[in-house]
């Protein structure tokens, strides 16, 4: 199963060993979920990694972040987007993940935020945008 996993779930999973963040990322890790990402999450995932004072009360040091972003990369699907389809989220930010999904056959966008991401105008069939908790709790069998 393909996923694009927001920045927001990354996150959490490195500030909070509990929860459902941390369990989706280690599914990746492992290979249960297959995680897309293009070159405008990657560069949305360095520039957050990058900023200190998120990470302030993280367990884990910059070096490890890194690492495990390295790590989550190699079991990634890397995915070129070639045409624009904008979505006209309410945040214009995070229209790149709709598209990347798209682009990369993905069944459902991880994201800490729904409403955001499953707000705009254009929708697609089959694609769902779902919080860790409930793309948990949807995949098992």
């Amino acid at each position: 199963m393909r996923v694009v996993l927001d920045t927001n779930v990354f996150v959490s999973a490195i500030l909070s060993a509990d929860g459902a963040p941390r369990q989706v990322l280690r599914q990746a890790l492992v290979g249960e979920v297959v995680p897309v990402f293009g070159n405008a999450l990657f560069a949305e995932y360095e520039d957050v990694l990058g900023r200190e004072a998120v990470f302030r009360a993280s367990p884990i040091a910059p070096r490890e972040r890194e690492r495990l972003l390295d790590a989550l990369l190699s079991v990634a699907v890397w995915v070129r987007v070639y045409y624009l389809w904008r979505p006209n989220l309410p945040d214009e930010a995070d229209n790149h993940l709709i598209e990347l999904a798209v682009a990369g056959s993905a069944s459902t966008i991880i994201a800490g935020n729904t409403r955001d991401v499953a707000g705009g105008t254009l929708r697609f069939k089959g694609l769902s945008v779902l919080t860790p908790a409930r793309f948990l709790k949807e995949k098992r069998p």
